[in-house]
């Protein structure tokens, strides 16, 4: 695989995704109790034996930058490697213009390796690909760009790329965000063909495109609105059905989940997704590890087994370094060095982590950022009006509490 270079997006701002977004970028968010979004497209390529990977970033990096240093370090093999690559302002006074751009900025790294074809994925997705299967679809149809796709509701249409395709896989149009009358797939009209955001190109192809895109002062430079609108009626663009990628020990209720965890809703279903009793994505498939940064933490303990008061977790996930307190968390995730304190109660809520949760509290639908400390006796997720007076909520009434907030100190 030394012929395949891999060049990941993780530079998004995430705005819809604020206020988890505020301080880092949206790649960088935990998800799951273990890990960061960026972890599953970096675990996609490692499980698949590519390991030649550049990681475009951009805004609000720190936080992601330290992550990748601590959690996906490659050492001792040559040419095996994982290398952030910053903004530079390598072509002009200017940051990244577009997902393009980007791409083209660092156009240095792929001509000095030389690779025959260049994986260009997007770095804030939750799924499990194995890439060798679309990297020998993309080889079998001897195409110059394999575009990923999946099928999604035509009401989620205006987010995506929406495609069409033929009876071999070759693309015959694309429409970037349709607004109005997106094209359907054929005797499904409820669905559209939703382009994934990642890209494998033939190298050449890929350089070429590039530098000509580089030179239209009007385009927007992006793959969606510029490059596979202008390569597609050329006839050798493929779409890959990523229903079909297959994983040892996935069942097969896994296959083709796909989620992009864009908006606060979005990322709190998905992280529920992971604590159903038949989970559609599974962190404990041994064939397929979930690699990310484990800090130096003692095990979880449950102490206190007392009447209304024992601590316990239920249909839950508790990361190393947790202390359930003679309190009771269901349906929740809880990442590293949590503690919630005695006769409190933790209900459909994600914890990012170093959290401390007081005595007494009832907390529910709620995702709680890093180093948040809760007050003794405060009720969250109940009166959704009065929650809305201090806290950012959700489209569909997730309570979100910022990075380091203290929570109901101030009323003491």
């Amino acid at each position: 695989m030394s012929g395949v270079l891999t060049m990941i997006l993780a530079g998004g701002e995430g705005t819809r995704l604020s206020p988890l977004t505020s301080l880092r970028a949206k790649p960088a968010v935990p998800f799951g109790g273990n890990y960061r979004i960026i972890d599953f497209v970096l675990n996609n390529f490692v499980n698949s034996d590519l390991l030649q990977i550049f990681v475009i970033t951009q805004f609000k990096s720190h936080s992601l930058m330290k992550h990748l240093s601590r959690a996906w370090r490659v050492g001792g093999v040559t040419n095996r490697f994982i290398d952030p690559i910053p903004a530079q302002m390598q072509t002009g006074k200017h940051w990244y213009l577009g997902t393009a751009d980007a791409i083209y900025q660092n156009l240095h790294l792929i001509e000095g390796l030389d690779p025959e074809h260049v994986c260009v994925f997007g770095g804030d997705h939750i799924y499990k690909m194995d890439v060798r299967q679309m990297l020998d679809f993309h080889r079998n149809k001897n195409a110059k760009l394999t575009v990923a796709a999946i099928p999604v509701p035509v009401s989620q249409a205006h987010e995506f790329g929406v495609i069409e395709v033929d009876e071999t896989g070759r693309m015959i149009g694309f429409e970037e965000k349709p607004k109005v009358n997106p094209k359907t797939i054929p005797g499904q009209p409820d669905m559209v063909l939703a382009s994934m955001g990642n890209y494998i190109f033939e190298a050449n192809c890929l350089v070429e495109v590039l530098n000509e895109d580089a030179k239209q002062a009007d385009s927007k430079h992006d793959f969606g609105h510029n490059i596979i609108p202008t390569l597609f009626p050329q006839g050798e663009v493929y779409v890959y059905d990523f229903s079909t990628n297959r994983i040892r020990g996935e069942s097969e209720s896994s296959a083709g989940y796909w989620r992009d965890v864009g908006t606060i809703d979005s990322y709190y279903e998905a992280n529920m997704d992971l604590i159903s009793i038949n989970p559609p994505f599974d962190v404990y498939n041994r064939y397929w590890p979930l690699r990310s940064y484990n800090p130096p933490m003692p095990p979880a303990k449950f102490v206190h087994d007392q009447t209304n008061r024992t601590g316990q977790a239920i249909s839950s996930m508790v990361a190393a370094g947790c202390i359930v307190s003679g309190a009771i968390v269901y349906q929740s995730i809880l990442g590293y060095n949590v503690h919630v304190h005695s006769h409190s109660y933790i209900e459909k809520c994600v914890l990012m982590g170093n959290n401390d949760i007081g005595r007494g509290c009832r907390i529910r639908r709620a995702i709680i950022d890093k180093d948040v400390k809760i007050a003794p006796g405060t009720v969250i997720g109940e009166d959704i009006e009065a929650d809305r007076k201090r806290f950012h909520i959700s489209a569909e009434g997730v309570v979100v509490i910022p990075k380091g907030a203290r929570v109901g100190f101030d009323e003491e």
